[in-house]
């Protein structure tokens, strides 16, 4: 499994999401999940993809984002 920091999780949501941001979510027990191994806090990259996929926003008359949908 590979794992983001909060640094390149906030670069990967192009700085959207600050690292203050990060740590209030954590506290809060909200966002994304995350591990700690001592004091380190690392995201997998599979729960931010989880994560993404329950942020989508289905607009009406939108065909729903799929892997497949090459139409």
């Amino acid at each position: 499994m590979k794992y983001l920091t909060a640094e390149e999780v906030s670069e990967r949501y192009r700085g959207s999401i600050s690292l203050g941001t990060l740590r209030n979510w954590r506290a809060m027990r909200i966002g994304p999940a995350y591990i700690k191994i001592g004091k380190a806090v690392l995201y997998p990259i599979d729960e931010l993809e989880l994560w993404d996929n329950k942020n989508i926003v289905v607009c009406r008359g939108s065909k729903r984002l799929t892997p497949d949908a090459s139409e």
